[in-house]
């Protein structure tokens, strides 16, 4: 982990990557090169205090730990999964921690006596790696997370676009399913993106088939998972390559929706489902093309996303190096 940085003088950033069970601590180099980690539970059932006392703790442990020394360290960055006004630095609604309302921002800076700034988790995924993952070098990239949900984060020039409310890069809610096959999402609209081409989307596209009574090996399988899907498919079930094409129909259309919004020259996919690798990148490739104008598709490049779960807190710690 420790990759030495050779300046002396050259600024350090801590990244913090806040989820409902751990929090991770990162100190990383002016390159986006993680030097020490740590993480610890974030105990979210003991309340609010107890939560903010431990993100405090855990960018100090991750620096105390370190053989850096705090005069290096420039500033401290959140990535935490909720609706995030980035400009006031509060946190406007979070589902699964008790922090909805509070000044992250101004909590951390008071505590820690550093700049602080705050983004949500697909956010800072994206920016993780545009800065040193599968975007580093690329002036636009747009970064896909299918996870339960699917985040997304637009990077321009190094920095991410929260746009006006937080809500920049929310590319799981384009709606985008047509109205006879939608179903309502999480968010309360009709036909996201995320309700077919999630890991939850595609278990329920299955669980939906399995009981229209589809001929299908899923309905044997004991547990249904977006792997049980994926593993049928490429095994050649019918219903479960139908279920993955669909999933990458979406995705793909939705990146030729993206290419003539801000004409990214690197799509970026991450998460849990893009462990399926080139079997879903392939068949999203081919939608994009199929989608999207010539000119904003040409040279365009859709790849996995290389950080796996250091992205948050690399990215999390490039929101405070512009700073």
């Amino acid at each position: 982990m420790h990759h030495g940085v050779r300046n002396m003088t050259e600024k350090l950033y801590i990244g913090l990557d806040v989820g409902g069970t751990a929090v991770k601590a990162g100190l990383c180099g002016p390159g986006g090169e993680l030097l020490h980690l740590t993480e610890g539970p974030t105990e979210t059932e003991r309340g609010r205090e107890r939560v903010l006392e431990n993100i405090v703790a855990y960018a100090r442990r991750c620096v105390g730990e370190s053989p850096y020394s705090w005069d290096r360290v420039a500033g401290v960055g959140v990535g935490i999964p909720g609706q995030i006004d980035a400009a006031r630095g509060v946190i406007a609604f979070i589902a699964n921690l008790p922090l909805t309302g509070v000044r992250l921002k101004e909590h951390l800076e008071a505590a820690l006596g550093l700049p602080a700034r705050i983004s949500n988790d697909a956010n800072v995924a994206a920016l993780g790696e545009a800065w040193s993952g599968a975007g580093r070098g690329v002036e636009i990239s747009v970064t896909y997370t299918l996870g339960t949900g699917v985040g997304g984060g637009i990077v321009v020039g190094g920095r991410v676009v929260d746009g006006f409310s937080g809500m920049g890069g929310e590319l799981g809610h384009m709606a985008l399913v047509p109205d006879s096959e939608a179903v309502r999402c999480g968010c309360g609209k009709i036909g996201c993106l995320e309700t077919v081409a999630s890991a939850t989307g595609i278990v329920r596209m299955a669980r939906e088939a399995v009981e229209r009574g589809a001929r299908t090996s899923l309905a044997a399988a004991g547990e249904l998972t977006a792997k049980a899907v994926f593993e049928a498919a490429k095994a050649g079930d019918g219903t479960a390559l139908r279920i993955v094409d669909r999933a990458a129909h979406y995705l793909g259309k939705s990146m030729a929706a993206v290419a003539v919004i801000v004409n990214p020259q690197r799509f970026i996919v991450g998460g849990g489902v893009a462990q399926a690798g080139e079997f879903l990148l392939g068949r999203v490739r081919e939608a994009f093309r199929a989608h999207a104008p010539e000119r904003a598709g040409e040279g365009v490049s859709i790849v996995a996303a290389e950080l796996g779960n250091n992205a948050g807190v690399i990215g999390a710690a490039g929101l405070v190096r512009e700073l």
